[in-house]
């Protein structure tokens, strides 16, 4: 059943499982440990997501899955088996930027959907205010994240200390920033880019957690 669903998933997601698998077997065979770890660590987030639709019933649009798949394997496994960090400056910033952004789009729907999709009944400041502070605790929670790898596994996701945590929070706090003005663009019946479109799309997906929402 599970290689069923994994194969209706987006293809790029399937291709990265597939790299990650064989990036697990060959490193038992060659008995390079840290990068099992690594690549193991890097696949089993980077299924969340599919058995999350599972497990609480929601849909994911194609774009949503795909990117979360694609943030987790360039963070984890690009950025440390293949130190894209150390090689790229922009790297980093890059992908603490996208993932702020992307959660502060995912907090602005949890909230929406506690107000099930009612644009009238939502106050657009505060439920924006709100996707800002969900988006930027999980920047938060990600450099503790940082500091636990590092520390359990020898690893050197923090690099710098201090400034490179204090500098992926400023990104985290900008990207997080972006999106929750999509989410007040959003309520307010306004386009910001490709942005609301990205909400729509999974409000549309999931209809039956936002019943009241009006186009």
């Amino acid at each position: 059943m599970w290689f069923r669903r994994l194969r209706r998933q987006p293809f790029v997601a399937q291709v990265i499982w597939i790299v990650l698998a064989l990036a697990i077997a060959l490193s038992l065979a060659e008995a390079r440990w840290s990068l099992a770890v690594v690549s193991a660590v890097t696949l089993v987030l980077s299924l969340m997501p599919v058995l999350a639709q599972r497990r609480l019933g929601i849909r994911m649009p194609v774009h949503f899955l795909a990117g979360i798949v694609i943030f987790v394997f360039a963070t984890i496994f690009l950025g440390e088996a293949f130190d894209f960090y150390n090689r790229y400056w922009w790297w980093d910033v890059l992908l603490h930027g996208g993932s702020a952004l992307g959660f502060g789009l995912a907090g602005f729907l949890f909230v929406f959907m506690l107000f099930e999709g009612d644009r009238y009944a939502a106050p657009a400041g505060a439920v924006a205010f709100l996707s800002f502070c969900l988006a930027l605790s999980a920047g938060t929670l990600w450099e503790i994240f940082e500091f636990a790898m590092d520390r359990a596994f020898g690893l050197n996701m923090q690099k710098s200390g201090l400034t490179d945590t204090m500098g992926d929070l400023i990104v985290d706090t900008l990207g997080a920033a972006i999106g929750a003005v999509a989410g007040y663009f959003y309520l307010k019946g306004r386009q910001l880019g490709g942005l609301t479109g990205v909400l729509q799309d999974f409000v549309q997906a999931n209809r039956r957690f936002f019943r009241k929402h009006r186009r």
